[in-house]
């Protein structure tokens, strides 16, 4: 029984076991032919006429190769083996016939050569890659020559590389210098032939130059003054961190002195025609001039001369060769600083730069005065906003130039506006005021400019200003003095009318033009002495102004500054002028209004403009205060003025004719000079 139940399970065991076969092979049917054949000769350097074959090729797995001699059966070779014959000398056709693994077959025939005499007319060709300063491709033809060795001079136990006629190599060379490329030419026999090759690696003098490459020489040619080294960059800040520059130091020579630098190769003009680099000066208006020239015949040459806008700051100056003739070769860069100015070699004529460029579009960067027509001023508009470039509709005044900004605030939110990312972060670390030529179509419209971080829109700052005339073109100023310059600002954001829903018509559409960074605020029209500038009044014959906290703040002025004249004892025509930082636009208005302040009823004022250079070209018209210890807005007509002359100063007289005491009864408060 035992026996019997052992034997009944193990019968039921091998009943439940089934073989699994793997029968599908669709695969293979489906495969390629083999691909990319090639042949290996190798030759016993014994004068046997022993030769190695090795074959080759991508999705093969046998080879039947035919000697060309002896046997016309072909011999089986597995992947990755290979076969010996001996033969004779003489040129023979091997030929190699490939299988894949489904028997597809791919066939190649290679003409073999076994001599025994070295080859001869050896001819080596070594060449820099285009794509690679340090990789050199070698190829080499001979007669007799059965293959050859090439050793690339880099490594003196380096193993040497095998190829065939009509084959090229490569090798990277892994610093610069020059190397002696030796290529040895095989026979059939113990007999060789070789050529020694020098090659020079260098990494060559090309744009863009950014001074970083150690192994670069930037051989710069000083003349008449001019000198040129590269430095560890000791302003590394702003818009440049990087950590090699070039410094030109102008020395007394002639007042053309600079420096030239001439490339590996022609500069090419075909797509690219804007010119950046970053300049380091150390003051505002000094000239740039880049050059560029044909080392040969330097009458062939072009250049532009830009004026730097910051002092000791980097700042990316643009030079504009978009009429350059490009069919002309240029390879050669001149640098000339303040061309026409003798150099004294002082810190005065000590400048930096680095990263000259070619791009194929204007930057978008600060100042945005839109006259470039290669420049996507790209606006994005939101909630009822909407930005675009024109033709400017309204040149004249203070801005006659040819494009312009235009905002249309159409319905949608009260904070409907316009933004603008530019190509770089805005320099705040010098320069903290911001300047905006505004044309509105009415008085007191809101002006809101505000900088983001774009990637961060909680990182920004802004302010807020408002209109004072209607009409016409003014130039708004923001203080910006309290932006955290640490942060990364790179979007400008312009809001009209804050607030306010626009409803696209006339009314809710302005003009804005040359938004830029300076250093100070401006001393225009309209005065209302809130700026944080000296406002320098030159006092003549017992006048004195001077600005001060408004003691009077109610009524009509609350503001927080107001000027203070108080007329002493000395001249009937004492008082006081003011020279502006530009001319006065009489093409707004030629009506001036004055807030003032006066102890009594009845003092008399007056208010003059001036040419700065020729005080004979003026216009005055004067005005009788009407409230005592109040103040109160005056007005003067100058409808008929000459707006032909130029007028950038103004004189304030308080009663001429009379002396003044110096006391309260001949102490004047004045505010809000304007156009009206």
């Amino acid at each position: 029984m035992k026996y019997i139940l052992t034997l009944s399970i193990l019968l039921a065991t091998l009943a439940g076991c089934q073989k699994e076969k793997f029968e599908d092979v669709s695969f293979a049917a489906n495969g390629k032919a083999p691909d990319l054949l090639s042949v290996l000769f190798e030759i016993t350097q014994d004068n046997t006429g022993l030769v190695t074959i090795t074959p080759n090729g991508t999705g093969a797995i046998s080879y039947d190769v035919f000697y060309g001699h002896g046997p016309a059966t072909p011999v089986k070779v597995a992947a990755g083996k290979n076969t010996t014959h001996v033969y004779p000398e003489g040129v023979y056709n091997v030929k190699l016939v490939g299988y894949s693994v489904n028997g597809k077959m791919t066939e190649m025939t290679k003409q073999l050569t076994v001599a025994f005499r070295a080859p001869e007319n050896l001819q080596v060709t070594a060449t820099i890659d285009p794509a690679n300063n340090y990789k050199v491709n070698v190829s080499a033809t001979a007669l007799y020559e059965t293959n050859f060795r090439v050793f690339f001079g880099a490594n003196p136990n380096e193993t040497p590389v095998s190829f065939l006629e009509g084959q090229t190599v490569s090798y990277i060379y892994p610093a610069t210098g020059t190397y002696n490329i030796r290529v040895v030419a095989l026979s059939g026999g113990a007999a060789t032939t070789q050529q020694i090759v020098p090659i020079t690696i260098v990494d060559p003098i090309l744009l863009p130059l950014t001074f970083e490459s150690p192994t670069i020489n930037y051989n710069w040619f000083n003349f008449d003054g001019g000198n040129v080294t590269v430095i560890n960059n000791p302003q590394a800040n702003g818009i440049n961190t990087s950590g090699k520059v070039a410094r030109m130091v102008k020395n007394a020579g002639q007042p053309w002195g600079g420096s030239f630098l001439t490339l590996s190769s022609n500069i090419d003009f075909s797509t690219n025609k804007i010119f950046r680099m970053k300049v380091y000066s150390p003051r505002v208006g000094a000239k740039v001039l880049l050059k560029v020239e044909n080392s040969g015949n330097g009458a062939i040459n072009f250049e532009k001369e830009v004026l730097t806008t910051v002092a000791n700051a980097w700042e990316d100056m643009v030079f504009d060769y978009r009429t350059i003739n490009a069919s002309q070769n240029y390879n050669r860069i001149v640098v000339i600083f303040d061309n026409g100015t003798m150099g004294d070699g002082s810190a005065n004529f000590t400048f930096l730069m680095d990263d000259i460029r070619l791009v194929n579009s204007l930057p978008l960067s600060l100042p945005l005065d839109f006259e470039s027509t290669s420049t996507n001023y790209n606006w994005f508009d939101f909630d009822g906003g909407n930005a675009t470039v024109v033709t400017n509709p309204q040149s004249n005044g203070i801005n006659t130039s040819g494009r312009v900004g235009r905002m249309i605030k159409n319905a949608g939110q009260p904070w409907g506006g316009s933004f603008l990312t530019l190509n770089q972060p805005m320099d705040f670390s010098v320069n903290k005021v911001f300047r905006m030529k505004v044309f509105s179509p009415r008085v007191g419209a809101k002006v809101l400019l505000k900088v983001e971080n774009s990637g961060n829109g909680g990182i920004n700052f802004e302010k807020e200003v408002s209109t004072t005339i209607a009409n016409a073109w003014e130039d708004l100023v923001f203080d910006y003095s309290g932006i955290n310059a640490a942060n990364v600002y790179d979007r400008v954001v312009l809001i009209f009318e804050l607030g306010t829903p626009g409803d696209g018509s006339a009314n809710f559409t302005f003009l804005f033009d040359d938004i830029r960074l300076t250093n100070t605020f401006p001393i225009a029209i309209p005065l209302n002495f809130e700026y944080p500038v000296t406002y320098g009044w030159f006092d003549f014959d017992g006048g004195n102004v001077t600005v001060i906290n408004n003691p009077q703040s109610g009524g009509i002025n609350t503001s927080a500054k107001v000027a203070r004249m108080i007329k002493n004892p000395g001249q009937p025509w004492g008082g006081s002028f003011l020279t502006l930082s530009q001319p006065i636009n009489f093409a707004i208005s030629r009506t001036f209004k004055m807030k003032v302040f006066s102890p009594r009823v009845g003092a008399r004022v007056l208010l003059k403009v001036e040419n700065s250079a020729n005080s004979a070209q003026n216009f005055e018209y004067g005005a009788t205060t009407t409230v005592a210890g109040g103040w109160e807005e005056l007005t003067f007509d100058y409808g008929a003025i000459n707006t032909a002359n130029v007028y950038d100063r103004v004189v304030v007289i308080f009663e001429l004719g009379t002396p003044g005491d110096g006391s309260a009864n001949f102490t004047f408060l004045f505010d809000d000079l304007r156009l009206h």
